[in-house]
């Protein structure tokens, strides 16, 4: 999955960097409401990690405005106010849970596997195409159930694909997944793509591309 933190206290942003992407989470950590909503205005997250706090506002004007567009993308507040009448605003406003400072690493990560599987409406973690599967807890993949081992940016991009199963993944959702907001070159999407298709011959699925859009993971027994 791909995650937006905005945190302005590097130590916190750090240590929910360093906790949810072993999970098989790419991360994109911002400290001020005015870089997040940058990157909001031309991106898709899976997950919004926000804190009220901020230096350049308050973070629930943030939420009001995402919600006031009808982004529906999950949010979980994490913030140093604890006072009920805060927690109410926020929850008023759109958000999905609530997760006062300090908080247990272990907490935060259950719930954010919660929202996660929620907004997936799934049953369980894992995101499934045909015989294919794949965990976003342990960033793993099988095929009929046998492992399926893959370097980091091709399950990158596998994950990014079977979010979007059944329909067209943008170009630049997969390349902001895969490579972060680095430049990169024109080409090297289709890298990825290329050595993914070769690993999934014989599987059932496979990559098909609409140019100009992005690319569609199909079942061709579906």
């Amino acid at each position: 999955m791909r995650l937006l933190v905005i945190e302005d206290d590097p130590l916190i942003a750090r240590s929910l960097e360093h906790a949810l992407a072993p999970l098989g989470n790419t991360i994109d950590v911002f400290a001020t409401r005015a870089e997040a909503r940058a990157a909001l205005s031309h991106d898709r997250f899976d997950l919004i990690l926000l804190d009220l706090g901020l230096p350049d506002g308050d973070g629930l004007e943030l939420l009001g405005e995402l919600r006031g567009r009808g982004d529906t993308t999950p949010v979980l507040i994490l913030t140093a106010r604890d006072a009920v009448d805060d927690r109410v605003s926020g929850l008023d406003l759109g958000a999905d849970d609530y997760l006062a400072k300090p908080f247990s690493l272990a907490e935060l990560e259950a719930r954010v596997r919660a929202l996660l599987r929620r907004s997936q409406q799934r049953s369980d973690n894992r995101l499934r195409l045909g015989r294919l599967a794949f965990d976003p807890e342990t960033g793993s993949a099988s095929l009929d159930e046998a492992p399926l081992e893959l370097p980091r940016r091709e399950l990158l991009l596998l994950e990014g694909l079977l979010l979007h199963a059944g329909g067209i993944t943008p170009r630049e959702t997969l390349e902001r997944r895969l490579f972060g907001f680095d430049e990169v070159g024109t080409n090297a999407l289709e890298v990825y793509v290329s050595r993914l298709r070769k690993r999934l011959k014989d599987s059932g699925l496979r990559i098909r591309t609409f140019r100009g859009l992005g690319y569609r993971l199909e079942d061709d027994a579906g």
